[in-house]
């Protein structure tokens, strides 16, 4: 289990505390703490499975969870669970978070804050819409159509995925679980929701959305053109990949000749004729067709067989 720990020197103790006996070794990541979480698990916590790693710099969320992975990777874990130190998380609920993993029907496991209608509500309004929309843009960058709430920082992963993936690639701060998501998109890799509730206290979160949305977007948007070019046009060339380039060519000619066409008749201040309108109708009308085609082939494309089995032990780079 890793535990990054920044400002959380009060509530790690008591998710500590709260770790099953199902747990070979816990690995808490001081991301350098202003509050000295580290120190206070060593001088408190007297569980020979804890060992507390220092970062001499703050590497974010992301940074500090891939120094537990490499710590876990080097000892031999096979599955390698990433809880919070906020409380916000039951370690109760880590036997169902790795079973998939451990029973070969997935990869990775998250939790899903949004499967209970019922504890909806108990989430502070300004986190519910930031994760509906993060939550579509992930949909589209990662290609897991069927994931919800990809921020939720309650994962587990199978160690042979973890070593085949770039982790220095990987975004080190609060991009971090999407840009993982995306990059077990281009091994192929099954990523199943769990079920479970989050308990909000009084800790302050220290992600702000709205300094973060446009951080955000452009990476969405960044790993997007990757996958389709990794998915598409490198690994394969399907009746997709022609739909896309099509749908694309076809919406540009649509919006740069009838934008064009418009401001020309507006300047000219006379009505375009019904060909004219048309000529930029027709390309729209079938170049959104496309799209939807190709959405549908993508999201129908999710992959569905764990890769983790069939993967050597160590990746030799």
């Amino acid at each position: 289990m890793v535990v990054p720990c920044y400002r959380v020197a009060g509530p790690v103790l008591e998710v500590l505390a709260r770790v099953g006996p199902e747990v070979a070794r816990v690995y808490c990541v001081d991301d350098a703490c202003p509050e000295g979480s580290g120190r206070r698990i060593r001088e408190s916590v007297v569980d020979p499975r804890v060992e507390v790693l220092f970062n001499p710099t703050n590497l974010g969320v992301g940074g500090a969870t891939m120094v537990g992975y490499r710590r876990a990777v080097e000892d031999g874990a096979d599955v390698i669970v990433k809880i919070d130190g906020d409380g916000q998380m039951d370690p109760a609920l880590l036997p169902q978070l790795v079973a998939p993993v451990l029973a070969g029907h997935a990869d990775y496991a998250k939790g899903n804050r949004f499967w209970d209608l019922d504890h909806i509500g108990r989430m502070p309004l300004v986190r519910r819409l930031g994760n509906l929309g993060l939550s579509f843009m992930a949909k589209a960058s990662t290609g897991y159509w069927q994931v919800f709430d990809p921020t939720n920082g309650y994962t587990a992963i199978h160690a042979r995925v973890l070593e085949w993936l770039p982790l220095e690639r990987v975004s080190q701060r609060y991009f971090f679980e999407s840009d993982l998501l995306f990059r077990l998109g281009t091994l192929r890799a099954v990523v199943v929701d769990v079920p479970m509730d989050a308990r909000y206290g009084d800790q302050a979160s220290s992600l702000r959305p709205w300094r973060v949305v446009g951080e955000f977007a452009w990476k969405h948007l960044r790993n997007v053109v990757k996958r389709l070019g990794y998915n598409y046009f490198l690994r394969d060339l399907s009746i997709a990949s022609l739909q896309l380039v099509a749908a694309l060519a076809l919406l540009g000619f649509a919006a740069t000749f009838g934008g064009w066409q418009w401001w020309w008749h507006a300047k000219a201040g006379i009505t375009a004729p019904l060909g004219t309108v048309m000529l930029a109708a027709l390309p729209a009308v079938m170049g959104f067709q496309l799209l939807l085609s190709f959405i549908g082939y993508d999201m129908a494309g999710v992959p569905s067989r764990a890769v983790w089995p069939m993967l050597p032990r160590h990746r030799h780079r």
